[in-house]
Order: structure tokens, then C-alpha cells, then sequence
């Protein structure tokens, strides 16, 4: 992570249960379970898209999972208050360039994911 993140460095172990359960999901390609941690307006932007509600997302979740073949390695955490929480991931693969960490800005509510923005 940059030292331009907001929030603090914490032990990814420490991410709350919703943002480390959802990770996990989405690691194993578990659609159903990771669409399940989502609020039902929650909003995902990834690569200049916006997808809004559990349809879009699950359709953004279920294109994603099968582009590409990779590997993904949480290696870092940061906390800036209580509901916004960053995990930056390293993903080795088949898509260009073959590496790239990214960082996935959480936004909880209710203990559950209102928003995710994910960026290099």
C-alpha cells in the first residue's frame, strides 16, 4: 500500500468477518455466498464500472471469476474508521501484464458490504 491510503496498517486477520468471508468466497468463485455479504443497494466499481444491487453485482462476480485463470494473495490491511476498510490483493495470472495488486476499498453497513471500489 501507498502512504497516500488513508486509515492505518492492520493484520489482515484483523478485517472484519464480512470483508475476510466475502474475500474467501470470492477467492473460491462462491457466488452465491459472496453476493450474500452485500447490502441490497451496495454498489461495485471495478475497472470504470459501476454495478448496482445483487443482480448487476453477481453479474459483475460471475464475468470476472471466468475471464481470467489467477491466483490472489491478500498482503495487506488498513482500517480508516469502523465502516472503511482497504485489503490490497496481488493477483498472478493470465491476463496482461500477468501481475498487478489491487486494492479493494470496503465500505460496511450493518455488517454487511455497501460498496467496494477496487483499484490498482
Amino acid at each position: 500500500m501507498t502512504t497516500s491510503d488513508p486509515g492505518y496498517e492492520i493484520s489482515p486477520q484483523r478485517l472484519p468477518e464480512a470483508i475476510t468471508t466475502y474475500l474467501a468466497a470470492h477467492r473460491a468463485r462462491d457466488i452465491d455466498t459472496a453476493v450474500g455479504h452485500y447490502t441490497d443497494d451496495a454498489t461495485v466499481v471495478d475497472e470504470g464500472n459501476t454495478y448496482r444491487g445483487p443482480g448487476r453485482i453477481r453479474d459483475w462476480l460471475q464475468r470476472s471469476a471466468g475471464e481470467y485463470t489467477y491466483t490472489t494473495t491478500l498482503t495487506g490491511a488498513r482500517k480508516v474508521d469502523d465502516e472503511h476498510y482497504t485489503a490490497t490483493h496481488r493477483l498472478e495470472g493470465d491476463f496482461p501484464g500477468g501481475i498487478v495488486d489491487l486494492r479493494f476499498r470496503f465500505t460496511l453497513r450493518d455488517g454487511r458490504i455497501s460498496g467496494l471500489t477496487i483499484e490498482p
